[in-house]
This record gives structure tokens, sequence and C-alpha cells, in this order.
């Protein structure tokens, strides 16, 4: 079980017990400043350089931050992953320059009609050299159509999804936005200006996803390759010239909103949001002409696959680990050092005793854990993944676990904690952005014929079921550990079900041996620590999301290679073969990483 938390500012024990009010105390001193989950120390500073950001940025940047979530979408569309890989199709990439111009057309003239609404001189002349670099961008794509032959003449004409945008733009370019007044009507150059700032709105997000895409793909080209045929398209939009014109485009934004109320920045998010889904719209709605390798359901057939999804809890679903929660609720409803205890109830340590026990257990576990992750590592790194060298390795952690856990049961720390208490805090559990709406998408879609099951070191799985349950999620499989009660009041026993790496690898197999179908399963894991491990190597796709230090020493010394799922999908489309299947299989000793559930999402589902 991971323990993996520390104390750090205790909170004041005068604060009010009742549950029923402070629940949400109870979460939030958590997550700020209470227990602090050991092994998020390091995620808990870059949560707070984010906050940092989004408070001190402009909103250019702020905007680009709350919806990285569509940018990753649009990256992982099978025509970007395509792309990136040199494989796309000639068919593919003519019609994609055909809606592009058309695209990059109407972006001039938006920048036309915004240099005409602005009031600033330095806000005018920006204007102007944006719009003249999308005139060098369209030169580009002439360079484009004469080296490879194009006549865009007779090119596809323009698609539903290009016409959207462009529509869109123009539209907010002309002042015609929802609840506000048309341009003929506007009293003031300010309310001019205004426009000016809506357009720029609508035009930035977009910027900023061909630099971010154009960077991202650039990474992704060998320092002597020369022979991608999309290398002039990479080469411009990570270049230095169109970097900056990205930056300018949010520079200029930053500078036009300056003087706008709250209401105002209210619509120039809402557009900014509404470009980044119309975006993800037109790249996935160009038309490919051969096999892809995303998302991983594309060729799943329910009659004939059976999806398995496994997912670790703590830190991988949850921004905190369970077993901090547990404690929290166990000091906030402990009575204190004078108070007398009803002789018909579990006799409980006092409030103040709890907090010293659980200190003390807690560092224990933190230094000894340290401790048993160095001996099990091999004295060199191994030069080729050995599944069986870190079975026997890990069967050591399990040793450590199950004494760990002995500890805690023995210390009578989970003593009266109230099943309605656990209930309300799993109801107030926050979760990872994005991992409630994937689930939610993999289990309401019956055409899918998904299962899925979480594999869970919580002390409680009570705890988890309201989690989930509270986003109606009660489809989902938890395989956890219990807490024993009597009545509804804990006991300070616990059901060990799944305390350890073993422990989830051995349900991980039994839970596939019970699939009673003759059908092809393809099965995903994705965890975040040591102890998933086994089971990540286990799936047919491991997904590692966060950044476990002890995780990746203890894989890498063991011959595992972490692989960014990006980089990895565009490496596989590169050798993907017409008419071959992929070739996701389970002990290949690699497994991807993530940084968030959007991944995770895009990869398997699509949008």
């Amino acid at each position: 079980m991971r323990m993996r938390w520390f104390l750090q500012n205790p909170i004041k024990t005068s604060l009010t017990l009742n549950l029923n009010l402070n629940i949400n105390n109870i979460i939030r001193s958590i997550s700020f400043g209470g227990l602090v989950p050991y092994s998020l120390s390091s995620s808990s500073s870059s949560r707070s350089s984010m906050a940092a950001i989004h408070n001190e940025a402009g909103p250019a940047r702020r905007f680009w931050i709350k919806f990285s979530r569509e940018s990753i979408f649009s990256m992982y569309t099978p025509f970007a992953i395509c792309l990136a890989s040199g494989n796309l199709k000639i068919d593919s990439f003519r019609h994609y320059i055909a809606q592009d111009v058309h695209f990059l057309s109407a972006f001039a003239r938006a920048y036309e009609l915004a240099e005409e609404c602005a009031d600033d001189d330095d806000a005018k002349l920006g204007l102007s050299e944006l719009r003249k670099a999308v005139l060098e961008e369209l030169k580009m794509h002439d360079s484009l159509v004469q080296e490879w032959g194009l006549d865009l003449a007779k090119e596809h004409s323009i698609n539903s999804a290009t016409v959207k945008y462009t529509d869109f733009l123009l539209a907010t370019a002309s002042g015609k936005i929802e609840g506000l007044k048309g341009p003929g009507k506007l009293a003031t150059p300010f309310e001019k200006t205004k426009i000016a700032a809506y357009t720029l709105g609508a035009m930035t997000p977009c910027m900023r996803l061909y630099a971010f895409l154009g960077k991202e793909f650039q990474e992704l080209l060998d320092s002597n390759e020369s022979t991608h045929p999309y290398k002039k398209w990479i080469d411009n939009y990570s270049s230095d010239d169109f970097q900056a014109s990205a930056l300018q485009t949010e520079d200029l934004l930053d500078k036009l909103s300056v003087s706008l109320t709250g209401e105002e920045l209210d619509i120039i998010e809402k557009l900014y949001y509404q470009a980044m889904k119309l975006e993800i719209d037109f790249f996935s709605a160009q038309p490919l002409f051969q096999p892809t390798i995303v998302p991983l359901t594309k060729g799943h057939n329910p009659a004939e696959d059976h999806l398995v999804i496994f997912s670790d809890f703590d830190l991988t679903c949850t921004v905190v680990d369970s077993s901090a929660i547990l404690a929290e609720i166990a000091i906030m409803t402990a009575p204190k050092s004078d108070q007398n205890q009803p002789e018909d109830q579990i006799v409980r340590m006092s409030s103040s005793d709890l907090r010293n026990t659980w200190g003390s257990l807690s560092k224990q576990y933190t230094e000894e854990y340290e401790q048993c992750i160095e001996s099990i590592l091999p004295a060199n790194r191994l030069e080729s993944f050995d599944y069986k060298e870190l079975s026997i390795a890990l069967e050591q952690l399990s040793k450590f676990e199950n004494t760990a856990n002995n500890r805690v049961i023995e210390s009578g720390v989970l003593k009266g904690i109230n099943l309605e208490d656990v209930k309300r805090a799993g109801e107030r559990l926050i979760l990872q952005d994005g991992c409630t709406n994937f689930f939610q998408r993999v289990v309401k879609n019956e055409s899918l014929n998904a299962n899925v099951h979480v594999l869970s070191y919580c002390w409680c799985g009570d705890l988890i079921r309201s989690a989930f349950s509270s986003a109606d999620l009660n489809e989902l499989n938890v395989h956890a550990n219990e807490f024993t009660y009597e009545g509804s009041v804990s006991t300070g026993a616990i059901v060990k079900n799944v305390e350890s790496p073993i422990d989830k690898v051995q349900a991980f197999r039994i839970i596939l041996k019970n699939c009673n179908d003759d059908k092809k399963k393809l099965t995903v894991y994705i965890g975040d620590s040591v102890g998933d491990l086994l089971c990540l190597l286990e799936a047919d796709v491991g997904i590692v999301i966060g950044s476990s230090s002890s995780l990746r020493r203890v894989g890498t010394q063991f011959g595992i290679s972490f692989v960014p799922l990006f980089s990895g999908l565009v490496k596989k489309q590169k050798e993907y073969i017409e008419g071959s299947s992929s070739d996701w299989k389970g002990l290949s000793g690699i497994l991807y990483t993530v940084s968030s559930w959007a991944e995770v999402h895009a990869f398997i589902l699509g949008r």
C-alpha cells in the first residue's frame, strides 16, 4: 500500500469536526498544505508554478494553458500523425493544401479588418505585419504547389470544416458576434477596438497551435533527415519567423485586451475555445487514403474484439493519494485528548496522538521505501529487458508493502472512521483533468464492448467507488483493499486484496482469465508507480502517466524503455505496412509516457 505522504503545516484540531460541513476543507487542506502526498512533492510545486503563470500571464497565455487539451487532440489526429511520420499519401496532402489556402485567405482578410478597427498606431502596424506574414505563407503554399505539380483549381472544393472556421472568423472580424452591436452601429473608436481584440481571440489559437505542431514535428526529425517529404512544411511552422509571428499575435491580443471588462474577456475566451474546437474539426476532416495507427480503437469490431482497460487509482486518477485523505478524516473526526469516549463505541486515539502516530508511520514508510528501492536495483543496468529478474526484485517490494500495512493496522490509526464520511470524501475527491471524461466515453459507448478495471493499493475500496459513482461511473470494476466495519464504523483492520506489485499482476491475470469469451483481447494499463510495473508490461499497451522518479529508475535499470507516446506513434506509423495488423503486444519492454489524460483519450478513442 503506497503511504505516499508526509505531515506538513498541521491543520488546527480546533476545526469543527462535523464532516457534513467540512469535508471540502479536508480535501482542500490536503491539496494545499495539509497532508501532502509524498510522491507528489514535485508535482505540487509544478501546479503552484502553473497557478503563478495563470495569474501573471496575459489572456493569450492563460487561454492556451486552459485549452491545451484541444491542442493534444489536434496533434493526435490520424492526419497529423501521418504527416509527422512522413508517410502521408500525397493525395491527402494535396487536399489539405487546397483547404489551407482558403483558410489562410480568410486569415489575411481578418487581419485587414482588425487593422481597420484598431485605433492604436502600434497595433495597426503589428496587424499589418501579421497580414504580410500570412501572404508570405501563401507564397510557401504556392512553392509546394509548383514543386508537386498541383493544380489548386482542379483540387477538391472547400470542405465543410474549412467553411465553418472561415465563416466563424470572418463573422467575428465583421463584428457579428452574439450579443454585440453590428459594426455599422459602433458608436466610438473604442468599441471598434473591441472587434480587433475579438478577431485576434479567434485567430491566436490557430497561430499558436501551428507553432506548437511545427516544433513537435521538428523534434522528431532525424538531424540528417532530408528525405522527409513534408520537411519544408515542418521547417516553415517550426521556424523562428513563424514562432515570432505566433508570439506577436499573442502580444497584440494581450495589448488590445488590457482595457476590456471581465465580461468582454469572457467573450474572447469563448471565441478562443471555439476556434480551437474548429481546428480539431479541420484536422479531423482531412481525408486519408491509407491505414493509420490511431486511434487505437479504429479497427475495433465488438463482435470479435474485447477491449479491456486497466487503471491504477492513486495519483493516476487522483490529484492526491487516498491514504492522505483517509488520514485526515481519521484525525479530524478523532476525539480531543480531554474528551470522554462513549463506552459503546470503538475506542480511538485522541486527534493529537493520532496525528503524531500518522507522522511517525509516514516518516518510517518514506525512509524504508527509498531503502527498499535502492536494494532491488541491479548494480549495473541490464542491456536488455528482463521481466523475470524484475518480478523477483519486486517480490521484495511486495514484502515491504505487507510489513508497512501490518504496521498501520497494528497502530490502530484506522479505527473509528465512519463509512459515510469516507463516501462523502470520495464524492468530493479531485480527479485528474480528463480522467472522468475518458472513462465515461469508454463505458457509455456500448459499441466498444469494453470493460474498465481499477486496480488499487487504496486501503478502502469504498472511497474509490464513491469517487467514480459521483461521476456516474458505477460500471467500473474496482479491485482494492477494504476496511472492515462494525456497523458503519471501521475496526482498524484491512481486508488485503491488492497491496503489492505481485497482487496487482495476479489480479490482472485473473481478470483476463475470467473474461469468458473467445474474442480477441486488447489490453491497456494506465499507471504511475513502481507498483504498476508488472501490469504495465504485461498489457498490450502500457501507459505511464506522471513523472515518478522511482518508476523510471527501476524500469531503466531492468532494461525497460520509456517512450513519449506521440513520438512512439509517429515511429509506428512510419513502420506501418498497408494490410498488416498493429503489433501492440505485451512484454515488449516498451512503456509509453504521457503528461495528461487528454493524450490517453486522443490515442485510444480519438475525439
